[in-house]
């Protein structure tokens, strides 16, 4: 418990009564002496002083601070702690504020320590009533740190609101005993400061006026309530990207390594102009070979020609020679005809697009797969992945605004021309729609490979489903109703 044994002798005896009605050893008026009485008039100055501060205060914050530092005028010091209180929670005391210190570094080992001590007292009943302190009232594990953190005398004085709950207090320790006056003192402005903390933070704030209040909230409920059924447009955004509209798709005519790419990519490019080159040493070595033994098999027929007219046996295979030779000449024509498709050319004018002439280089191809296209600059169209996630119901004609990343602030209107019912997994692994639309009316810079954000707009809704429709949705999937 707080001690109650507090020494009687006091700085501020005598004030407040009348010297003159008091009689000395002669029987005559005692008068007090004149420094005693300046002092005590300075003391009740300085708290006259300091409730005014109170009072201006905006925040517990600077409440707080001003008790830490400005309690000094009243009272001799060496260090001063200010604590709030909470009963409910799990640290009963927290440091707000410390006496000559800007910020309160609350892993310090000194406010650790005060905390502990200040919510063990408050477990024990000690902290209800201003008195002294000592380490006799805490455990052995806190008394062995009482010397290092504390000066030998502890004054608490507590902040009691007006249904007598404590919301804070204050923690002064100095080297001498504390003094009656000093303490009764000090409790005197602990009831202001309870007071204003108590007024700017401690409680709830009442509302003064709550019917028009009410009032307003209730308003506020039916206009939103009504804003919920307003007709939008619902819409929902998609990467877009401009591609060629039916482009001339440039495929590997047969199997081989890709020896040379004899343009640029997005270069114009004329019909019959070579536009890659496979490496030709088989083929012309398969060429060469094929007409070798052409040439062997006919010198054979000629021999087994020229032996008919001497053998009747010889002549008898003359039939099969001949086969052999029709044979060896259509494999040099096929080895010719994979000799003049080692240069593949444009099918038609226009602008080549591929990747990168080095991912083709040395590369070997098969027959039919892709390696560019050729298309018309002017003939595109817009290509938008829709996901799954944030597919709505499409009809064809449906207003869309592509925002383009060469110009992201340039809304260009286009109109949606083919939505496909198969989802394909794109190469981002996103299940998605394939969407195709055009512009209604396409800008002069527009160039194909540009890539942005499309918006599609769809059929009118309710405000309220524009808004919740995915907090909807994954409420369905997860309760499954």
């Amino acid at each position: 418990m707080v001690q109650t044994d507090i020494q009687t002798e006091s700085p501020m005896r005598g004030v407040g009564k009348d010297f003159r009605s008091s009689s000395g050893p002669s029987g005559g008026p005692s008068i007090a002496p004149h420094g005693k009485t300046e002092k005590d008039s300075s003391i009740f100055l300085a708290l006259l002083q300091l409730e005014s501060q109170v009072r201006k205060a905006q925040t517990v914050k600077e409440l707080c601070f001003l008790l830490a530092n400005e309690t000094r005028r009243l009272v001799d010091f060496r260090q001063a702690c200010i604590f709030s209180i909470n009963p409910k929670g799990r640290a009963r005391g927290r440091v707000e504020a410390v006496s000559s210190v800007a910020v309160v570094d609350r892993n310090a080992p000194m406010i650790t320590w005060i905390e502990r001590v200040l919510s063990e007292l408050w477990e024990q009943g000690s902290l209800q009533a201003p008195g002294t302190l000592s380490s006799t009232h805490c455990s052995t594990d806190l008394q062995r740190d009482w010397k290092s953190f504390a000066f030998p005398h502890v004054l608490w004085c507590p902040l009691i609101r007006a249904d007598q709950q404590v919301i804070g207090g204050l923690w002064l320790t100095r080297e001498t005993p504390w003094q009656e006056g000093e303490v009764q003192l000090i409790r005197r402005f602990a009831e202001t400061v309870a007071h204003a903390w108590q007024a700017l933070g401690g409680t709830k704030r009442r509302v003064k006026n709550w019917k028009v209040l009410k009032k307003w909230i209730w308003g506020v409920l039916v206009v939103l309530m009504a804003a919920m059924w307003l007709p939008v447009r619902l819409s929902t955004l998609a990467p877009v990207e401009v591609v060629p509209r039916d482009p001339s798709v440039v495929t590997a005519p047969l199997d081989g390594v890709v020896g040379d790419i004899l343009v640029h990519p997005n270069t114009l490019v004329q019909v019959g102009q070579t536009l890659f080159r496979y490496e030709d040493t088989k083929f012309r070595n398969q060429f060469e070979v094929a007409e070798k033994n052409l040439s062997v098999t006919w010198m054979e027929y000629r021999k087994v020609s020229q032996g008919a007219f001497t053998d009747q046996d010889t002549g008898a295979g003359m039939p099969v020679q001949a086969s052999e030779v029709r044979l060896k000449e259509a494999e040099r024509d096929y080895a010719w005809d994979m000799l003049q498709q080692v240069d593949v050319k444009a099918s038609r004018t226009g602008i080549v697009i591929f990747t990168d002439k080095s991912e083709w280089l040395g590369k070997p191809v098969v027959v039919g797969e892709r390696i560019m296209e050729v298309a018309d600059p002017k003939e595109f169209e817009l290509k938008i992945d829709l996901p799954v996630e944030d597919a709505i119901v499409l009809r064809e004609g449906a207003d869309v605004e592509v925002f383009l990343n060469a110009n992201p602030l340039r809304a260009i209107p286009a109109r949606l021309m083919h939505a496909s019912y198969h989802a394909s997994i794109l190469p981002t692994n996103v299940l998605a729609y394939r969407v195709e639309a055009e512009f209604t009316d396409p800008p002069e810079d527009i160039r194909i490979g540009w890539q942005g954000t499309a918006k599609i707009y769809g059929e009118p809704v309710r405000l309220f489903f524009y808004l919740f429709r995915r907090p909807l949705g994954v409420l369905r999937q997860t309760l499954g109703f």
